[in-house]
């Protein structure tokens, strides 16, 4: 009983722990963003994309780089979220023009 005990609340433990500290990872897409508008509208979109912990914009060489959970979110997915707000992200061309 005591062994059974033990093994269920080592297990509790790993899944708990497994699940605290996802590991991220990073990425840079480059934008065909222009300006601190066009770096907020990106901003603000990847705020509300789902798995994206971190965003920052570079307008002087235009690329974008996103911290984000692979569990919850991918590239490609973050990439359709900057064509939504309106800019190209790198081989995905805007959904519409913001100019």
């Amino acid at each position: 009983m005591i062994d059974t005990m033990l093994t269920l609340t080592l297990l509790t433990c790993s899944v708990i722990g497994y699940g605290s500290n996802p590991i991220l990872e990073t990425v840079k897409i480059k934008t065909s963003a222009v300006c601190e508008i066009c770096k907020v509208t990106i901003g603000k979109k990847l705020d509300f994309t789902k798995g994206v912990i971190e965003s920052n914009l570079n307008l002087e060489d235009k690329v974008v780089t996103v911290v984000y959970n692979p569990r919850r979110t991918d590239v490609q997915s973050i990439k359709k979220s900057i064509s939504e707000a309106g800019y190209d992200a790198d081989e995905v061309m805007a959904v519409y023009s913001c100019e």
